[in-house]
């Protein structure tokens, strides 16, 4: 029994620096008034606000996508939009394989993307960053891709239970 679990995290430095630019704009502003006219805030009102521009930006930071592999099937859970794994089991799928996509134009971005906001044939993607994912396509015809920073390894444990998906595909034919 194989079985393949990965973790992934937005730690892509532009995202950080695009997010340090976005904190600190608000910040200067918000000081700078606040130096400009000292009267305008009160000092629990100024650290309320302080702390309200910092924290937003940090919320990019829980976002967590995990994904094991194992005899069960495909598991995945993207917190905070997923609190518990969710279940692909291998008769559901009809074919599960690594593919290199483009996450802007196939499916709006990084994230939980596609669906109905996004070109539906690409069906729904679940990634935090790269362009490679394990691309699964369901017997009741929907799609779904789950980012990889791992292609290898994906790619070994999806050969493990290819078997499996095809002895179940067999089956369902007759």
């Amino acid at each position: 029994m194989r079985i393949f679990k990965e973790e992934q995290r937005f730690t892509q430095f532009w995202l950080i620096m695009l997010l340090v630019l976005s904190l600190l704009i608000p910040l200067g502003i918000i000081l700078g008034s606040y130096i400009k006219n000292p009267e305008s805030h009160s000092a629990i009102e100024l650290i309320a606000i302080i702390g309200v521009v910092v924290l937003a930006p940090c919320i990019v930071f829980i976002f967590k996508l995990s994904s094991r592999i194992d005899e069960l099937g495909i598991h995945y859970k993207f917190f905070p939009f997923h609190l518990k794994y969710r279940l692909i089991k291998w008769h559901d799928i009809n074919a599960a394989y690594v593919r290199t996509y483009d996450a802007i134009t196939e499916y709006g971005g990084w994230g939980l993307k596609g669906g109905a906001l996004w070109k539906k044939s690409s069906g729904t993607a679940i990634n935090v960053s790269g362009n490679i994912g394990i691309q699964l396509e369901l017997k009741d015809g929907k799609k779904l891709l789950i980012g990889t920073q791992k292609k290898h390894d994906a790619e070994k444990i999806l050969e493990t239970y290819k078997s499996k998906i095809d002895k179940l595909n067999e089956k369902n034919q007759y």
